[in-house]
């Protein structure tokens, strides 16, 4: 090494405040990834549930105001 200096190694070739900088990006990318992915599935299931009622799709009629009353309580 150049100096004489060794630089600490580890499996991943990081050193320790690099692996922590890594880990915080990778930990917010993730929760914001799961999130859209979460807020994709309400609105998908709001539009066309994928389990419907005993009477198929035709029994889901009145959830159009269901939706829109939860939309306003989160607006």
């Amino acid at each position: 090494m150049a100096g004489g200096i060794e630089r600490p190694s580890s499996l991943s070739g990081l050193t320790e405040p690099e692996a922590k900088e890594f880990h915080a990006i990778f930990l917010t990318s993730f929760i914001i990834f799961t999130a859209i992915a979460v807020v994709a599935h309400i609105l998908v299931w709001m539009w066309r549930p994928w389990l419907p009622g005993p009477k198929g799709y035709a029994a889901l009629d009145g959830i159009t105001s269901a939706a829109h009353g939860l939309v306003t309580m989160i607006s």
